[in-house]
């Protein structure tokens, strides 16, 4: 189980001055705005999905090739192979 501490500090509670005021927490001056940051595209290249598009239509051409080839050699009815 976590500890649990007294809340003792040096400046009174609230409660005894009332809402009271807050003091800053942070002591440090504001940080410099950050400098612009230029984006830049890759250029060029394939990407994946031309890549799947252009290895699946020749998986599919040499599937349609290789089949023709079976049905010319054993049944003699192939369209390119006979």
């Amino acid at each position: 189980m976590a500890r649990s501490r007294s809340r003792t500090s040096s400046r009174p509670s609230r409660s005894s001055k009332g809402a009271g005021e807050r003091q800053a927490s942070s002591k440090s001056p504001r940080s410099k705005p950050a400098a612009e940051i230029e984006v830049v595209e890759e250029g060029g290249g394939m990407g994946i999905d031309d890549g799947i598009a252009i290895i699946t239509t020749i998986v599919l051409l040499v599937a349609v090739l290789l089949v023709d080839y079976e049905l010319g050699t054993n049944y003699g009815e192939g369209m390119f192979f006979k």
